[in-house]
């Protein structure tokens, strides 16, 4: 017999299997000696009182054991022979794209033009290190993707573009713990995520399908408005319909579908800094303890939002006992984000704190092309692309269909500069950064390539530094000792999503003018993280089965 129960508990007794045992035999009148097993089905931390509760959906077993595992099983099977479907990028939303066509027996070919997973660790090293940047093999480009060592998190507010359930089920198919098909916000961790997407690679392959790395997408192969493969930089040709999981940083991407006059637009993105607080701090606010989490609770996260002049600033992408990574995917960039091994033990918590951007925003002078030589740049860009390009097309693309993405590239820049043209990142204290004043010292931080005090309230946009000091002190109002000269702003975190969306049709997720062609997760701009880009991913491998089905 099995038994479904809502339950609302103290910590210590949610963190022990004897004693939650022994509570719902207290509680629910079953003979402890009967209880034979107890499934955690979804499990939640309510810390908004002094006294923390966990809330717990359980299943129990009496007078018998589970019968299945805890995660639903996809079948895969052998695909070889089938029609090709060609899936560039192989990050959630590419690898999720491949295992779903061999679900619909397609055989799927990844070209990726970064590492894999675990090569890739080789490259990350060398950014703290040596700072250099392999412009194809870095926090941005490989195998996995930008999640697979900035973030892994699985927690979206997608709910309604798919079947969230199905993704997590996949991961834990392939090696990640059940414990994600329980947790509120469930999370891997950057030290587990690379076995679980091997694991993956290695079912597609074991199926029939093909996984190419170290290869680029150069260009897409179109006759009569309809995709017919793909070039790539090792002079191979790979004919289908494509998949386009490229990710948000595909900038390449973006100006070749520009320049080729595949339709784009431009799109809102949200740009700020990392914000670094001690862990023991956070944990202390959350939890309203000054002793901090305790034995039985994790390190404590938040979420902030409010409006500030009329856009959004919010905190994002939140990692609790985390690390701040350098996540560049060029030269001449310093960019940032935030990771989180599984047990998240180090001694910091951060996370993104950001203000929404609209293309709008940049259409005045101030954010202009700032002199002939960047303007040059951008155009030689376009050119190399399409040397058939007039005056007057380049200034459309740059200035109607570009523009977000050549402020990430300025503010990137200008990070790199004020970081001693090195992977070392400009910061500031961040009440400091409120009083506008200069921090004359700097807290000890998780940044392995080092930081360099600076006036981020002075050369940041006036736009954004205004909005986010606002943000903060309302935020410093909501929970008392946010706002400290404790924590440290470093920046610039401007990857929060892609600065253009290629645009699709609704039904059909077709782009709209090249039939064939899918353009699919964040790198096109829907898609908002790991399990949204799966799930779109999936999608995108349905539609491509209709269109070769048609």
């Amino acid at each position: 017999m099995t038994q479904e129960y809502q339950l609302r508990i103290l910590p210590e007794i949610a963190a022990n299997e004897q004693r939650l045992k022994e509570y719902l035999s207290d509680e629910k009148g079953i003979n402890l000696r009967n209880i034979t097993a107890v499934r955690i089905l979804k499990r939640s931390i309510d810390a908004r009182q002094r006294t923390i509760f966990v809330n717990l959906k359980v299943q129990v077993y009496v007078n018998e054991m589970p019968k299945e595992d805890e995660y639903e099983h996809t079948i895969y099977n052998n695909v070889e022979g089938k029609p090709q479907v060609i899936v560039v990028g192989a990050g959630p939303g590419g690898l999720f794209a491949a295992l779903r066509l061999i679900e619909l027996g397609l055989r799927p070919v990844i070209v990726e033009r970064g590492k894999d997973v675990r090569e890739r660790k080789k490259d990350l090293a060398q950014i703290s290190r040596e700072h250099t940047i392999n412009p194809e093999s870095n926090y941005s480009f490989g195998e996995g993707g930008a999640g697979a060592y900035s973030d892994g998190k699985l927690y979206t507010r997608s709910k309604k573009r798919g079947n969230v359930d199905k993704i997590l089920n996949v991961f834990c198919q392939h090696g990640a713990s059940a414990a994600i098909l329980a947790d509120a916000h469930p999370h891997i961790g950057t030290d587990k995520l690379p076995r679980v997407i091997e694991n993956m690679r290695n079912k597609i392959i074991e199926c029939g399908g093909e996984v190419h790395f170290e290869t680029r997408m150069d260009a897409l192969i179109i006759e009569s408005n309809e995709i017919k493969g793909i070039e790539t930089n090792t002079g191979k040709t790979f004919l289908g319909p494509v998949i386009l999981a490229t990710g948000h940083s595909a900038r390449d991407v973006y100006r070749w579908l520009a320049a080729n006059d595949v339709t784009i637009e431009a799109k809102g993105i949200a740009v700020g800094v990392r914000l670094e607080h001690p862990a023991m701090l956070i944990d202390q606010l959350q939890y309203h303890n000054k002793n901090g989490r305790g034995k039985y609770l994790p390190a404590a996260e938040y979420s902030f939002v409010t409006q500030a002049e009329g856009r959004g600033v919010y905190s994002f992408c939140m990692c609790p006992g985390g690390f701040i990574v350098p996540a560049a995917s060029g030269p001449e960039q310093v960019v940032v984000n935030g990771m989180s091994p599984s047990n998240r033990g180090s001694r910091w918590s951060n996370s993104g704190m950001v203000v929404e951007i609209q293309p709008e925003d940049l259409g005045n002078e101030e954010f202009q092309m700032k002199n002939e030589e960047l303007a040059a740049q951008q155009n030689e860009q376009l050119l190399a692309i399409n040397p058939s390009l007039s005056i007057s097309q380049l200034s459309t693309l740059n200035s109607q269909l570009l523009p977000v993405l050549h402020f990430q590239e300025d503010l990137e820049r200008q990070c790199w500069l004020q970081g001693g043209r090195r992977q070392t990142a400009p910061a500031q204290r961040m009440l400091d950064f409120t009083r506008k004043k200069l921090s004359y010292d700097l807290p000890e931080s998780s940044y392995a390539p080092g930081l360099i005090s600076s006036p981020l309230h002075f050369w940041m946009p006036e736009f954004i530094s205004k909005r986010l000091s606002l943000g903060f002190q309302q935020f410093g109002r909501s929970s008392h000792g946010f706002l400290t000269n404790e924590a440290v702003m470093i920046g610039v975190e401007t990857r929060t999503s892609s600065p253009v969306r290629i645009v699709r049709d609704k039904e059909t997720l077709q782009h709209i003018s090249v039939r064939g062609l899918f353009p699919c997760g964040e790198g096109a701009g829907y898609a908002g993280g790991i399990v949204s880009a799966g799930v779109d991913g999936e999608r995108c491998a349905e539609a491509a089965a209709n269109y070769l089905n048609q």
